[in-house]
């Protein structure tokens, strides 16, 4: 067999089907996997496949072509820096190394800065597509060195998905732009799953549809602009029976949902650069309050709502609900791109965001049909701030603002909670008003703080005695 041209090192289910990816678009691969039943496990799936297996790192190394080139494919945090400190044993000056899993992107500026001085090269590259799309072509996000990139941009670009723009990878940008943007990407899944999630909740609760009848209204939609992945999977999901009870499956389910970091980071990192996000942040404590399912249940027989039902025409409900989800999966969008541009400007990685929404096009979780006129507003105005300024956008917004605000009202006279449909709400509303009531707030802060305010009459910085008496 022909020296590797590819490694992978982790063979969890990831590793396992991007090396099998690699190995079906013609290029050789060594796997390796330090433990016994991942290795075996891939030299099961990969009989008779250009595909080398070794559990020694030294031999790893040794089957590999030089420039050496390695995916990393392991759990981020330790595991990524026991792997990178292994290969620092055994690759050598010109070698390159690629994280392809799911870093924080202030690990992806350490492990650069370690790495900076050793003549080894590294890129920090998210992978979006799950086990699926790892097979059979995900979204690739790689950042850091460039020049690294072009050595193994064949390879990543020929395993990627494939759309009529070319394929679904592309240099995203300098230092750890690439892990940068893989986390937003979570965070707007975050946030279009929880819009997904309330608007099952509506109809279910406010509109007492029954399972099958929600999953005809989510597989129309799959027919229309918001069609896309996430809208996609919540139709199947809601068609599944259960094979014991023969009662929708998804009813059976335990409503906790847990969470991996990436949202959490979304929302940390928007708060750090002073981006809103609401509606992303908001899905993550959707999360955080559904694990608190013991206290939930308590609480349910203490604090007294309103009656979950509504009347009235439940076909104009369902399609004020389609409004409503329409708009907050394009303010999902909005906060996203405007994050990633926010944070290009901030650590200089040189975002291309009609890239971004190019690359997400396929492959990756949140792809949908809203990507293609994503990609034009950018294309069209590198310099656009926000999308919702864009005239496709604005129009898109003004068109369906009347049907979101009815069906956050109906939630709210009903009890459901929509944490982020009515982030959403409040995101447009703030975003379009001229005047807002922070006056009052930095009238409030320079009473008790003397923080000062500025006049929209005058210029300068003013402070006032607002009362004789200090309040403490």
């Amino acid at each position: 067999m022909a020296e590797g041209q590819f490694g992978v090192a982790g063979l969890g289910v990831m590793g396992q089907m991007v090396a099998l990816n690699i190995e079906r678009n013609g290029f050789p691969v060594v796997a390796y996997n330090r433990g016994a039943e991942k290795a075996d496990r891939m030299r099961e799936l990969s009989t008779g496949k250009n595909v080398q297996v070794t559990q020694s790192i030294g031999e790893f190394a040794s089957l590999l072509a030089k420039p050496r080139k390695v995916l990393i494919m392991v759990t981020a945090g330790k595991g990524t820096d026991a792997v990178i400190s292994d290969l620092r044993g055994v690759l050598e000056e010109g070698d390159i190394i690629i994280d392809g899993g799911n870093a924080h992107f202030p690990d992806t500026n350490r492990r650069q800065e370690e790495l900076s001085g050793t003549g080894l090269h590294f890129i920090g590259c998210g992978i979006s597509g799950g086990e699926k799309g790892a097979l059979l072509g995900p979204s690739i996000m790689p950042g850091g060195d460039k020049q690294a990139y072009r050595l193994v941009e064949p390879v990543l670009t020929k395993i990627a998905a494939q759309t009529d723009y070319g394929p679904c990878c592309t240099y995203v940008g300098a230092g750890s732009a690439g892990h940068y943007v893989k986390m937003v990407h979570n965070g707007i899944e975050y946030g279009i799953m929880q819009i997904l999630c309330e608007a099952y909740d509506v109809m279910r609760k406010s509109l007492g549809m029954p399972a099958a009848e929600i999953q005809q209204v989510f597989a129309k939609w799959t027919e229309t602009e918001i069609s896309g992945f996430l809208v996609e999977i919540s139709a199947t999901c809601l068609a599944k029976s259960d094979g014991l009870t023969g009662k929708p499956l998804v009813e059976l389910i335990l409503d906790t949902a847990g969470q991996k970091g990436t949202g959490k980071w979304t929302a940390q990192t928007s708060l750090d650069l002073g981006v809103p996000t609401p509606t992303l942040s908001m899905a993550v404590q959707a999360r955080i309050l559904s694990g608190l399912k013991s206290q939930r249940v308590e609480a349910a027989r203490i604090l007294r709502g309103p009656q979950a039902s509504a009347a009235g025409d439940r076909g104009a409900m369902v399609s004020a609900l389609f409004d409503a989800v329409y708009l907050g999966i394009v303010t999902s969008y909005a906060q996203g791109m405007a994050l990633i541009q926010g944070a290009s400007q901030e650590y200089e990685y040189g975002v291309n965001l009609s890239e971004v929404a190019r690359i997400w096009k396929a492959g990756c979780i949140i792809r949908s049909r809203l990507l293609d006129p994503i990609r034009q507003a950018y294309e069209s105005n590198p310099g656009l701030v926000n999308l919702l300024v864009d005239d496709r956008f604005s129009a898109v917004a003004n068109r369906t603002v009347d049907g979101l605000r009815t069906i956050v009202k109906l939630a709210a006279e009903t009890g459901v909670p929509a944490t982020c449909l009515g982030a959403s709400l409040a995101y447009v509303d703030s975003y379009r008003s001229e005047f807002l009531p922070a006056n009052l707030l930095q009238a409030q802060r320079d009473l008790f703080g003397a923080h000062t305010y500025r006049r929209l009459d005058r210029s300068g910085v003013f402070h006032t005695e607002w009362e004789d008496q200090q309040v403490m």
